[in-house]
């Protein structure tokens, strides 16, 4: 894979980032609120997991065995609940994975690039 594919790979996943910090701008109480707009907040941050996962799977594999800080298993089971699980996935879970996953999985890869 060329150094410009993981380029815009890495990318992704800041603008990712930039959803995921977004959706919890709004808040946790409207995140986890049981109605309609809750509703929609936690599907679109099930959906950025997703993505970042889905993401992580396209990093060459050499590029992960420079991050062992990483924990890419997980980001790859955390994807596979969420799209295929949705029934026991736990929503202060994801937000947990919004508010501070996602953004320290962007720090340790993306931020200290170049």
């Amino acid at each position: 894979m060329t150094t410009d594919k993981v380029a815009r790979l890495l990318d992704d996943l800041v603008a990712m980032g930039e959803d995921a910090a977004h959706i919890v701008s709004l808040g946790q109480a409207a995140y986890l609120a049981d109605d309609a707009n809750g509703r929609l907040l936690r599907n679109a941050g099930e959906r950025v997991i997703i993505k970042v996962s889905t993401v992580v799977e396209r990093l060459p594999e050499e590029f992960k065995a420079a991050h062992p800080e990483v924990e890419w298993v997980k980001i790859q089971r955390m994807r596979n609940l969420v799209a295929h699980h949705y029934d026991k996935v736990q929503s202060d879970f994801v937000w947990a994975t919004l508010a501070h996953r996602i953004p320290r999985l962007i720090a340790d890869v993306v931020d200290r690039r170049g």
